[in-house]
């Protein structure tokens, strides 16, 4: 750290108090002086919350997001030309449900779409991405090629976005300490090591669909839906697809067009249970039970229809299914057959330093 460096990322912040906009190699080189710790703390802290009150362009973020991959990201590769698909969520929601994406990632992988995801741990909550992969029996701390090879030979991977594995620099430290919603927090989750171009995402805001949707075309997806759920009478949100309330989405398609619209959970015969289903339990060993009642199709109502939702439009945006309903079916099919537990056991089996220490692990909660 020096003086001057303090000065000119001083001006930064200065500028984005007064609502000025960065350009995308400005910021490219900010984010690299906060992942190399190159200022102190407390201006790493201002310039994420100027930039986020400010309200980042598609630039910006795109700005971010390279930094994040080129300075701190592990790369990998597949043997074979698979086109991955991810889903995730930049978390810092208001309504913490339960690990939906995770339930939808894996009865998408149960039907052959390869799920390349990208997650952390909760900073708010008990259920982060990375928690629930754990306490399933999943290796979170494993090597990137471990991941890459889970890919293709159980078709679901995790890498951990707080695991030096992947981020070998800075990012965990970053958001380890941060509580609240950001730029990096939608930057880094882009920084997939296995990088997808095809993606559902959830958001924080429904002011950040769009701006999510252009920056995820800024940065080589060809076809993405990135999405806002809400919750019918309150001022609650989430970064998933809602069963209680209408959720606001952007899909970004092949032809580089980008267009709105809006579901709700009755165009699709849902959305008739209590939201308190869909929170989370109070402690992760109680949300792994109902997590994996859920996956072994033990379980009715909102939070089989959040999982059943979210999964059809992974199947809708990579192109499996002819429209989101459609995709519901095949979503359905996959976990009332049973294959969408049956890829749960191959990806803790896969994804392991001990294979039957992690299967043990998942096999607890049926039984618990």
């Amino acid at each position: 750290m020096s003086a001057e460096n303090d000065r000119i990322f001083g001006s930064i912040i200065t500028r984005l108090i007064n609502k000025q906009n960065l350009s995308r190699e400005e910021t490219r080189q900010t984010f690299l002086s906060v992942l190399n710790n190159e200022t102190t703390e407390m201006q790493q802290g201002a310039f994420l919350a100027a930039l986020t009150s400010k309200g980042e362009t598609e630039q910006e973020v795109a700005g971010a997001w390279e930094a994040i991959y080129e300075a701190d990201t592990v790369k990998v590769k597949f043997s074979n030309a698979v086109p991955v698909v991810d889903n995730s969520g930049t978390g810092m929601d208001t309504f913490k449900t339960f690990n939906i994406s995770t339930a939808a990632s894996i009865i998408a992988a149960s039907q052959g779409i390869p799920m390349a995801r990208h997650g952390s741990r909760a900073i708010t909550s008990v259920c982060g991405t990375v928690d629930m992969a754990e306490a399933l029996g999943v290796d979170v701390d494993c090597t990137a090629d471990v991941v890459a090879k889970s890919i293709e030979t159980s078709g679901i991977g995790l890498f951990n976005g707080m695991s030096p594995h992947i981020h070998p620099n800075a990012l965990g430290r970053i958001l380890s300490q941060i509580y609240f919603g950001s730029t990096l927090n939608i930057a880094a989750s882009l920084a997939n090591p296995a990088l997808p171009n095809i993606g559902v995402r959830g958001v924080y805001s429904r002011e950040m669909v769009m701006p999510v949707a252009r920056v995820m075309k800024e940065v080589g997806y060809k076809n993405a839906i990135v999405l806002h759920g809400t919750v019918d009478g309150t001022d609650l949100g989430m970064d998933e697809a809602s069963v209680c309330g209408k959720t606001y989405c952007a899909h970004l398609t092949e032809s580089g067009d980008i267009h709105e619209f809006e579901i709700s959970p009755a165009d699709f015969g849902m959305g008739r249970g209590s939201r308190d289903e869909l929170s989370h339990a109070n402690d992760i060993q109680s949300e792994t039970k109902r997590f994996t009642e859920l996956m072994n199709n033990k379980s009715n109502g909102p939070r089989k229809e959040a999982a059943l939702l979210n999964a059809g439009l992974i199947f809708y945006v990579a192109g499996k299914s002819k429209d989101i309903n459609d995709g519901i079916s095949i979503a359905a099919d996959a976990l009332e057959s049973g294959n969408a537990f049956n890829t749960l056991e191959q990806w803790v089996s896969a994804q392991s330093s001990d294979s039957e220490k992690g299967l043990q692990k998942l096999y607890s909660y049926l039984n618990y």
